[in-house]
C-alpha cells in the first residue's frame, strides 16, 4: 500500500489525542475517567502503555528497513492487545454499576486496530535478486 506509512503515523497521533479525551464517565459519582486523569478510580493511568508502544510504532513507521517493518508488527499487535485490556478493564460494570462509554475509548481502539492494518502492508522496496546464467 502506497500510504501506509502516513496512515500508520496519522494513527499513531490519533492514539495520542484520544489518550486525554474521556473515556468513561461513571454518573453517580460525578467521575470522568480519561487515559491519562483518573482521579476517583484506582485505575492509574491506562494510557500510558498505548503512548509508549505508539512511540515505538511511529519510529519503526518511519525507519525504512525491512525488519523495522517485522518489528512493528509486534508493536502494533500489542498496542491493539492493550487497548482490548483497558476497554474491557474500564468498560466493566462493578457493583450494579455500569460506566457509560465515552468517544475516546473507541477512538483509541480504533486508532490501534488502524495501525495494525497499516503495519501490514508496509511499502519497501526489495531489491531483486540476481539471475544467475549458466555457462555452457
Amino acid at each position: 500500500m502506497k500510504y501506509s506509512k502516513w496512515i500508520g503515523v496519522g494513527a499513531v497521533v490519533l492514539v495520542y489525542v484520544a489518550a486525554f479525551m474521556p473515556w468513561i464517565e461513571v454518573p453517580s459519582q460525578h467521575i470522568v475517567v480519561t487515559g491519562m486523569h483518573t482521579e476517583g478510580t484506582n485505575f492509574g493511568k491506562p494510557a500510558m502503555m498505548n503512548l509508549i508502544i505508539s512511540t515505538f510504532s511511529l519510529i519503526f513507521f518511519l525507519w525504512p528497513a525491512i525488519f523495522a517493518k517485522r518489528v512493528n508488527l509486534f508493536f502494533t499487535a500489542f498496542n491493539v492487545a492493550w487497548t482490548l485490556r483497558n476497554s474491557i478493564i474500564l468498560s466493566t460494570c462493578r457493583a450494579g454499576e455500569c460506566p457509560e462509554k465515552k468517544l475516546g475509548l473507541y477512538l483509541m481502539g480504533f486508532a490501534a486496530a488502524l495501525m495494525l492494518f497499516a503495519s501490514f502492508f508496509p511499502n519497501v522496496k526489495l531489491a531483486e535478486p540476481e539471475t544467475v546464467v549458466p555457462e555452457d
